[in-house]
């Protein structure tokens, strides 16, 4: 059960700095520049913090700040861009950064122990990359529905039209194609 510990603790960690695409807020070049910088010394303070602790207890903090940095950067972009893919980019760098941190944490151990604790991290680090890509596939299966769902509805307003003559027809059939984004 130890094993899990690390492993918790790395995902708990990098869950508390997650942003959701709908809490991204566009921001200015200018925001987006000082965030940068923020983040760049945030990791340098994280780093020097760091040279106090020794052996693996080093390791694993110096992983925790650049995982801690990688995800900023992410969630940055993310909030400067506001894109589907930048939010996918914030998932994958958690899911990556908490398999860094809690692989290292795994040095701690030995043996079979230590095995299971990689094996453990590993299994929960490709987890949560599947749910990233079932994610990316449902909101692609959403926007298909909605395509066929939008072009069923022209069809019915096409139909529609095809019921009328002369001038009535030709403004219906303008109209269903300014409704429905057709030319």
């Amino acid at each position: 059960m130890k094993t899990r510990q690390p492993l918790h603790a790395a995902l708990l960690c990098f869950g508390l700095l997650s942003l959701t695409a709908a809490q991204a807020e566009m921001m200015s070049k200018p925001d987006y520049k000082a965030g940068k910088t923020r983040i760049s010394e945030t990791y340098k303070a994280d780093k020097v913090a760091c040279k106090s602790h020794s052996g693996n207890a080093k390791d694993v903090c110096e992983e925790e700040a650049k995982g801690k940095e990688k995800v900023a950067r992410a969630e940055l972009e993310l909030s400067y861009t506001g894109k589907a893919a930048d939010s996918n980019k914030v998932q994958v760098v958690k899911a990556k950064a908490a398999y860094e941190v809690a692989k290292e944490k795994c040095d701690d151990l030995a043996g079979n122990a230590k095995n299971v604790c990689v094996q453990e991290a590993k299994a929960v680090e490709q987890k949560a990359l599947a749910d990233v890509k079932m994610g990316k596939e449902i909101g692609d299966a959403k926007k298909d529905a909605n395509d066929d769902k939008m072009y069923a509805d022209y069809k019915v307003a096409m139909e529609k039209c095809d019921a009328l003559a002369g001038d009535a027809k030709a403004s219906c059939v303008t109209a269903a194609k300014s409704k429905f984004g057709k030319k």
